[in-house]
């Protein structure tokens, strides 16, 4: 059976330390920075029970990275790498043969390109970004069929669009949706961006740039929200009357506000997947629902099922091929979305029928 890892670490270092250990508690973060700086990989959990719809089954750890939030976004780069390196070598001692970068850990330094090369001939590396787009791309327009939104003549908003996963959402989205705006902070980045999108044999869709986010939302009835800023980007104010909003960003860049403020409009996670197998156990608690998990997670399993040792999503350039080829990897192993989650909780269909109602109340008033 093929093994896999998947490098989890805490988002919030001082409050999931406490939670480890209660003591750590009373020392103020930087204290406890330097603690995690002296520590190294961890199993947290093994993982079993997944199986394949070809029959094919897998196993794998949650190897824990000592390191928080703010110092993979702020350390050296090579501080960075050693811990990556280090968990890379463990995992291949647990006998994985291919490693998952979780959370920060898939955007520090060079997004894994660095740390592969250092693990080459040990243990594979992927960032699990290729099926968060995939996935991603799937819940935004099942989401705009379910408000009746038709996504032919739909605008669509991509949050952090220069990013990797904003970039090549893009790109796929410009073949299926009327118009998107390309949001971000460096404008001549996302002209480039504008530029590659538009050169693409199948791009129909009206390509605009702006960074400004706020005015650019109220235009949009479909918005997917991929920025790295680690902090709440979009707000109930900033939203058009009946818009999906998709948010793989992790920490959101969706306020909550938006989902107790604006009943009018739906907010997903993207990228919730269920993974295959009749009794599928990940032994840790990360707020999902039992045989659920995250993108890129799931992509970590799909390598694994697959059999290969071979990098896949590395780096700041995903291709639109690489996305395409795991979106039917994922659907010969019987991977597949999870139905709808936001912010912890289930969305249902009633859900969502109210959202769609409420949308068109606020519409109706507006014309009246």
């Amino acid at each position: 059976m093929n093994t896999f890892s998947f490098v989890i670490h805490p988002l919030e270092l001082k409050r999931d330390a406490a939670r480890y250990k209660p003591i750590l508690g009373i020392f103020p973060e930087p204290v406890i920075e330097q603690i995690a700086l002296r520590m190294g990989p961890k199993t947290i959990s093994q993982i079993k029970g997944i199986t394949s719809k070809t029959g094919a089954q897998c196993e794998g750890f949650f190897v824990g990275c000592p390191l928080g939030t703010r110092q993979l976004l702020n350390l050296p780069h090579e501080v960075i790498y050693k811990k990556l390196v280090d968990a890379g070598k463990y995992s291949a001692d647990l006998g994985a043969k291919i490693m998952g970068l979780g959370a920060f850990t898939s955007v520090a330094g060079d997004a894994g390109v660095t740390v592969a090369q250092r693990l080459e001939g040990i243990i594979g590396v992927t960032s699990g970004n290729s099926y968060t787009v995939y996935s991603a791309i799937q819940a935004l327009l099942l989401g705009a069929q379910k408000m009746e939104i038709e996504a032919r003549s739909a605008t669509v908003a991509i949050v952090g669009a220069t990013g990797s996963i904003g970039a090549v959402s893009a790109k796929i989205l410009a073949s299926q949706v009327g118009e998107i705006i390309l949001l971000g902070r460096d404008m001549a980045k996302l002209e480039k961006l504008k530029v590659e999108v538009e050169a693409q044999s199948d791009c129909s869709a009206q390509i605009r740039v702006s960074t400004d986010i706020r005015a650019a939302l109220r235009e949009a009835e479909l918005v997917l929200t991929v920025s790295s800023a680690g902090k709440e980007l979009i707000f109930p104010e900033d939203l058009k009357v009946g818009a999906v909003i998709c948010d793989v960003a992790r920490p959101r860049d969706v306020s909550k506000a938006v989902v107790e403020k604006r009943d009018d409009v739906l907010v997903i996670e993207g990228g919730v997947i269920t993974v295959p197998g009749e009794d599928v156990q990940f032994n840790f608690e990360f707020g999902f629902p039992r045989s659920t998990a995250f993108a890129c997670m799931s992509e970590t399993m799909l390598m694994a099922l697959e059999g290969t040792n071979q990098n896949y999503t590395l780096g700041r350039d995903l291709s639109v091929e690489q996305v395409k080829r795991i979106g039917e990897i994922a659907k010969k192993h019987g991977f597949e979305l999870a139905g709808f989650r936001s912010f912890e909780i289930a969305v249902t269909d009633e859900h969502i029928e109210q959202v769609r109602q409420n949308a068109r109340r606020k519409r109706a008033l507006v014309t009246a």
